[in-house]
């Protein structure tokens, strides 16, 4: 990877008064290169021009112009653009520092995309999925439930094996690459979203700072808010939300923006590589703080709080593009026109 996003923070002070016309010109190249560095790199990572700012500050500047067309197309909600604050500085080390973006309008799926919907992309095109090219997928050993196998049989309709039921229609479509969700994107007229984009509507697109999108408890009158893992992992799941797998789609209630699974049921792929969150402040770059994997959001159905609590609108994770499991599928986004 030869360019790595970077934000410089440039403070040139002025010594003698002879030199401030060859500081300042000085200090102009250095901006005009920052500015160039950093859009080469946010195109490498995958951020859309929607995201209008990144920084450690706010921007001075917090208005975003609404278009004039806000209706969403058939199963998408408008997301409004704003200013948000990116991660948590009391999360899980790739949450942090937490930074402040500006993201511009844009209309995103309700749900993750389901299994019924895929299949019209499948029938459509005859695209073969990457789990049906290598002959498998990853699941947790359904017989020990603690080791990760590349089940043979494994894809998209048999998520579990050709041995299990074939997925329900209105669950999330899983078992899909990021390279599947990404061709079956650009069939739809959409996009995979970016991370930014992403959190930005799992806060509600006005930057409430509670843990899940709903608020701070996971449950709510005894009831779960979330399709997610209850026990220990991976001893023990009582399973006290009906589902040991995914859930249908909308089974656990809308968000405040009226969104369903932003939290739980299946990880859902963005668009942008994996990165560290430190790497956008710091020069220069280290090794690993850019990755060939790529971005996940949301958390799944075998997420609980003392292993990764990922279903949090913070937490995050990731894999390989041409990696296919059980609990990873994705929803996408549309630009405002």
């Amino acid at each position: 990877m030869s360019h790595y996003f970077s934000l410089y923070f440039l403070s040139i002070g002025l010594l003698f008064a002879g030199c401030q016309s060859t500081d300042d010109t000085k200090q102009q190249q250095e901006a005009t290169k920052t500015v160039a560095l950093n859009e080469a790199l946010t195109k490498e990572l995958g951020f859309p021009p929607t995201v209008l700012y990144i920084g450690l500050d706010k921007p001075s500047d917090t208005t975003v112009t609404a278009p004039a067309q806000t209706k969403p197309p058939k199963g998408m909600v408008y997301v409004q653009g704003g200013v948000v604050q990116i991660g948590s500085d009391d999360g899980h080390q790739h949450e942090h520092p937490s930074f402040w973006a500006k993201i511009a309008p844009f209309y995103i799926d309700e749900h993750p995309v389901t299994v019924g919907e895929f299949r019209a992309f499948m029938a459509a095109t005859n695209y073969k999925t990457e789990a049906e090219k290598f002959g498998n997928g990853g699941i947790i050993d359904e017989s020990t439930q603690q080791q990760w196998i590349l089940k043979d049989g494994a894809n998209w309709h048999h998520p579990m094996g050709a041995d299990f039921p074939a997925a329900p229609d209105n669950h999330p479509v899983t078992q899909v690459s990021w390279n599947d969700a990404n061709a079956y994107a650009q069939w739809a007229g959409k996009r995979l979203p970016c991370e930014m984009e992403w959190e930005h509507a799992a806060r509600n697109a006005n930057n409430s700072r509670t843990f899940y999108p709903w608020g701070n408890d996971i449950q709510t009158g005894g009831k779960y808010n979330a399709n997610i893992w209850q026990g220990k992992f991976p001893v023990k799941n009582f399973n006290e939300d009906g589902f040991f797998y995914t859930s249908p789609v909308g089974k656990f209630g809308k968000t405040p923006l009226g969104l369903t699974d932003m939290s739980g049921n299946v990880w859902e792929w963005q668009s942008n590589l994996k990165f560290n969150y430190e790497a956008l402040f710091r020069v220069p770059v280290r090794e690993g703080d850019i990755s060939a994997e790529r971005a996940q959001r949301g958390g799944s159905f075998l997420c609980e709080p003392t292993w990764c609590h990922g279903y949090r609108v913070s937490g995050r994770s990731s894999s390989s593009p041409e990696t296919s499991l059980f609990h990873v599928g994705f929803r996408c986004v549309k630009d405002v026109k």
